[in-house]
């Protein structure tokens, strides 16, 4: 056993020596210190703008949840967070519309887009579900959020379901109906016309792009720090 100590010393200092401490150093510098994304988001109070270090640290902290002000970087409106935790990759956000309805969103980072120009690497995937008080039937949307532009985002339907029941899915091989895409036009566009009415418009999607990327790099980071301390013998 008392070798043990020194055995580990060398252990920790051949780590440093070949770099790996020093390049997860690095790598977390350059996290915390670089602007990918937007840096025109005001955390909890939206009091002011913050950087990636400040938004960044946020995250680490535990707090999921990032408040945004301003018309680029969108807003919830009358959407409440429902869920958004650390430990996991989504968000679920529900709204109760003046006409009685139901309204939640879900939403989480899908795969990368190879877009030639652009701030956001990957699109979002959202669900939408509208449910109208007293019923137990729900109208689902299944639709992904890209960028539009610069400082912009736009939503496409990839389907839409008419569910009888919350609690009880449909059978694989049950009949949905046509697709989307093979749906009258117009019929998509008042479809579409119909989630923003229900208060899915940009400001929402902006508000879904920044702020599950902001969430996806917090997580990176905090995932570096504790290989660092792992590797400095600092993690318990």
């Amino acid at each position: 056993m008392p070798r043990v100590t020194p055995i580990l010393r060398k252990g920790r200092k051949a780590l440093e020596d070949l770099g790996l401490v020093k390049i997860l150093q690095s790598e977390i510098k350059h996290e915390l210190s670089t602007t990918p994304f937007q840096s025109s988001m005001s955390i909890e109070n939206g009091s002011s703008v913050r950087s990636n270090i400040e938004l960044v640290s946020v995250y680490l902290c535990g707090k999921a949840t990032a408040w945004v002000q301003d018309n680029e970087s969108g807003s919830l409106g009358d959407f409440k967070v429902d869920w958004d935790s650390m430990e996991s990759q989504d968000l679920v956000l529900r709204r109760k519309c003046e006409s009685g309805e139901e309204v939640a969103v879900s939403a989480l980072l899908g795969q990368e887009m190879f877009a030639e120009r652009g701030i956001f690497p990957r699109e979002v995937l959202m669900k939408a579900c509208v449910k109208k008080t007293g019923l137990n039937s729900v109208l689902q949307f299944d639709c992904g959020v890209s960028e539009k532009g610069i400082g912009g985002s736009q939503f496409h339907i990839y389907s839409a379901d008419y569910l009888h029941s919350m609690t009880i899915c449909p059978k694989p091989s049950a009949y949905r109906g046509p697709a989307f895409n093979d749906l009258d036009s117009n019929l998509q566009d008042a479809l579409k016309g119909y989630l923003i009415a229900k208060g899915i418009g940009e400001n929402l999607t902006n508000f879904l792009l920044l702020h599950l990327h902001k969430k996806e790099l917090g997580q990176y980071v905090k995932w570096l720090q504790k290989l660092e301390s792992l590797l400095l013998g600092k993690f318990e």
